[in-house]
């Protein structure tokens, strides 16, 4: 038991450690991006990042083969994008990622675009839905950081 809590640990400190290269990438890129984006259809986006023109791509943090095995539920991701890719740490078989995903290896310093991912324009409608839960996510963690007391009448920020 104690050695399944150090490997899932584990697991999570590889997961943190490739979303911050992810998202640092990003904002080198000049895009800003969120952590942990909940989806109008209950998901959750590891990292969802927003260009300066608008569009929106979506990363599927997979930091080991089971965990990758055991979620099929990223096809459906790609309503709410303009590009998906799957971020992986440097030594997670590439070769699983399928084709028509882009490809992003990440440790806990920077990122690396391996693949680019195919673009496919979200309908009007729900970008502006999308990009404006993205402002108000983004401002309610803000205020969440600057004022703890404020908690108590918002849903949890990393729920949204």
């Amino acid at each position: 038991m104690e050695q399944r809590s150090n490997m899932d640990s584990l697991a999570r400190l590889q997961t943190a450690q490739v979303t911050r290269g992810v998202r640092r990438w990003f904002a080198a890129a000049g895009q800003v991006s969120l952590p942990e984006f909940g989806l109008p259809d209950g998901r959750r986006a590891d990292v969802l990042a927003l260009d300066t023109a608008g569009w929106i791509t979506l990363v599927e943090v997979k930091v080991s083969i089971a965990d990758f095995r055991g979620d099929r539920k990223w096809p459906g991701y790609a309503a709410y994008c303009d590009r998906f890719c799957f971020a992986v740490p440097e030594d997670f078989p590439q070769e699983l990622i399928a084709p028509e995903c882009g490809l992003i290896v990440a440790d806990g310093f920077d990122a690396v675009l391996l693949r680019p991912p195919p673009e496919h324009r979200l309908a009007p409608p729900r970008r502006k839905a999308l990009v404006l839960e993205f402002g108000r996510v983004a401002a309610q963690r803000l205020h969440l950081l600057e004022d703890e007391g404020v908690a108590s009448g918002w849903r949890s920020a990393a729920a949204i």
